[in-house]
């Protein structure tokens, strides 16, 4: 067996963050669904914690230390990680990059890590669900798995701001500026995806805490485009994204004064469809904008 081969062996341990396990169940559920059928092996780490995004401006060190603990279960499990959170993966990948360039920091937090019985060596890759099906999985297998094609269907990317950023700590996989992966994902399903003004911008989950009204008023911005151009949702791969477009899609349209009624799916959920599974095995009904429209179009009632 060769390396490269050896390392697609490796099981991959499933990183949920914080979010998804508290309030958007149904990434997991429709993410555990796909990753199953499309024969990726997944472990799951009872001792994983937060990847210490949240704290990263207070205490830089405290946050490579929480990120630094999860590398150091999963390479004592044998595991690369598989992240469903853009801000998990980019907190991860960027302490991977951290503490395989710069020794120092690696025996510092070592000498840290110690105190709970881990170490970490370096070896640990971490990657978002939409890299793997990509770039691992690949089309070839992907298409072969779609048996309910979604032509006619439009789809609107939100890629987010953690999925690629900063390019150096993901290897340069894809240009930041112009990426083109989850477009993609959802072309091989058989979908359109849609090029709209801002496709590239926050979702204002950033600031929701310090200023909602400017927060809901940046998703707002987006869904406007969206619903303008009539696409049959919004697409996305993360869970605070999903709370910003989804969950609070009532509360700005109340603010605002602008009904959009825009569904937003997981691409999991996405992908989960194409493959011929039911919507109820995908948690679409924990979808706050109900995409009933979208179901009839492809033939489900």
């Amino acid at each position: 067996m060769s390396a490269s081969d050896s390392r697609r062996a490796r099981p991959y341990a499933l990183y949920l963050g914080c979010t998804i396990p508290a309030r958007v169940q149904h990434f997991e559920i429709a993410s555990r669904k796909v990753a199953e059928r499309l024969g990726l092996q997944l472990a799951d780490v009872a001792e994983f914690a937060c990847c210490g995004y949240p704290i990263a401006s207070l205490d830089a060190r405290a946050a490579k230390l929480l990120a630094a603990r999860n590398l150091a279960l999963a390479e004592r499990a044998g595991c690369d990680i598989l992240a469903l959170c853009t801000a998990c993966t980019g907190s991860l990948t960027e302490a991977a990059h951290e503490l395989q360039t710069d020794p120092a920091l690696r025996d510092s937090l070592n000498a840290d890590l110690a105190a709970v019985g881990l170490r970490y060596e370096g070896s640990v890759r971490v990657r978002h669900l939409v890299r793997v099906l990509w770039e691992e999985v690949g089309r070839e297998k992907i298409q072969a798995a779609v048996v309910r094609r979604l032509d006619g269907l439009l789809f609107a990317p939100h890629y987010g701001c953690h999925y690629l950023k900063p390019a150096e700590a993901h290897g340069d996989f894809e240009d930041p500026e112009a990426p083109h992966t989850l477009d993609d994902l959802i072309a091989w399903t058989g979908a359109r995806t849609l090029d709209y003004p801002g496709k590239l911008r926050c979702c204002g989950g950033g600031v929701l805490a310090t200023d909602e009204k400017l927060a809901l008023g940046i998703s707002r911005n987006k869904l406007r485009e969206i619903a303008r151009r009539r696409a049959d949702a919004v697409t996305l791969i993360c869970p605070f994204c999903n709370i910003m477009y989804d969950t609070n899609q009532k509360k700005i349209e109340t603010i605002f004064g602008e009904p959009f009624g825009v569904p937003v799916l997981f691409f999991p959920q996405v992908l989960g469809l194409a493959m011929g599974f039911e919507p109820r095995e995908l948690g679409l009904s924990m979808n706050r904008v109900q995409p009933k429209a979208l179901l009839e179009k492809i033939g489900i009632k």
